[in-house]
């Protein structure tokens, strides 16, 4: 199951599993936030181990239109990020949701992942935005 927030991320479980504590997400920007930047050219990603609050800044994405901050959709800590995308950041316009993921981290309160919208919801909103 795929969520998704205001600020353009998407989120997923890893495995596909509940939203539980301790449980994986995998997050990245979406279709929509990627059309809007443009061609992708730099992402600067969290280190892994730190600990984020829901809607603190994680990582920052550039483009040639813009620079636009990536938000922690839930409370986490990052396990991993995307070296790959760090290679090359046109990952998040061709594949931003799947190859073009950002990072990835342990969901502490798995009601802010229950929270978040679904697609139907995130595409009325999106195309109101």
């Amino acid at each position: 199951m795929i969520k998704y927030t205001e600020d353009h991320e998407w989120l997923s479980i890893e495995g596909g599993g509940a939203a539980t504590a301790g449980a994986i997400v995998t997050v990245g920007i979406t279709t929509h936030a990627q059309d809007a930047l443009g061609d992708v050219v730099f992402v600067d990603l969290p280190e892994v181990g730190k600990s984020f609050a829901q809607k603190e800044v994680a990582g920052v994405v550039e483009s040639v239109k813009a620079a636009a901050d990536v938000y922690m959709p839930v409370s986490g800590v990052i396990t991993e990020v995307n070296e790959a995308l760090r290679a090359d950041p046109s990952l998040a316009n061709s594949d931003p949701l799947g190859a073009g993921w950002f990072f990835k981290a342990r969901l502490v309160d798995a009601t802010q992942f229950d929270a978040l919208m679904d697609e139907t919801s995130y595409t009325r909103f999106s195309d109101n935005a």
